[in-house]
C-alpha cells in the first residue's frame, strides 16, 4: 500500500481542525492568539512529518509515497542499543545528515512547546515533552518496512528539543533586559 505525502498531510490537517472545532466548542470560543501560536506547533509537526516518514530523495520533484508491506514490516524492527548504527553509513555525508537532521529536525519544537504550552516551564519538562514526541515519531514508523526505529533518532531528537529550548530561554532573557 502506498500513502501519498499529501494524503497523509490532508488527514493530519482534518484530524487537527476536528480536534481544534471540539475545543472550540467545549470552551465555547475561538481564542485566536493562541490559535496563531498553535498553528506554529502545527507547521512544526508537518514538517516533521515529511522528514520523519517520507524518503528524502523526490523523483521528478515529487515526495515519494510511504510505502507499506505487511509482509515485510513484521516483525518491527528496534534498535535498543545506543550509538551503535552511528558507525554503519556509508559514508560521513550520510551520518552527518542523520545526526545534524535528527538533531535539527526538533530544534523549533523545543522553542514552540514552552510557548504554546506555560506548563512546560522548565529544560526537564521540555526535554520529557521532546521525548515523548520522538517516541510517538519512532512507534508510529514501526510498521513501515522502510524505517526501523532507533534508540539513536529519540536521543537526537531530544538533543534537538534540548537546543530549542535553550534558544528560547536565551531569547526570552534577551527580551527580559
Amino acid at each position: 500500500m502506498e500513502i501519498s505525502f499529501i494524503s497523509l498531510e490532508l488527514l493530519f490537517a482534518a484530524v487537527w481542525l476536528l480536534c481544534r472545532i471540539a475545543v472550540w466548542i467545549r470552551q465555547g470560543r475561538i481564542d485566536w492568539k493562541r490559535e496563531a501560536v498553535l498553528l506554529l506547533m502545527y507547521v512544526n509537526l508537518a514538517v516533521i512529518i515529511r522528514f520523519s516518514f517520507f524518503p528524502k530523495t523526490r523523483v521528478n520533484g515529487r515526495v515519494q509515497p510511504l510505502l507499506f508491506d505487511a509482509a515485510a514490516a513484521f516483525p518491527f524492527r528496534v534498535n535498543l542499543i545506543p550509538f551503535v548504527n552511528l558507525f554503519d553509513y556509508d559514508n560521513m555525508r550520510s551520518l552527518l545528515w542523520n545526526v545534524v537532521g535528527n538533531t535539527a529536525m526538533l530544534i523549533p519544537s523545543g522553542i514552540i512547546l514552552p510557548i504554546v504550552y506555560r506548563k512546560l516551564d522548565s529544560f526537564w519538562k521540555v526535554a520529557a515533552a521532546g521525548a515523548m514526541l520522538s517516541l510517538c515519531i519512532e512507534l508510529l514508523q514501526l510498521p513501515f518496512s522502510a524505517r526501523a526505529s532507533d534508540i539513536d533518532d529519540l536521543i537526537l531528537n531530544t538533543v534537538g528539543v534540548m537546543l530549542g529550548y535553550g534558544i528560547y530561554r536565551l531569547a526570552k532573557a534577551a527580551a527580559n533586559r
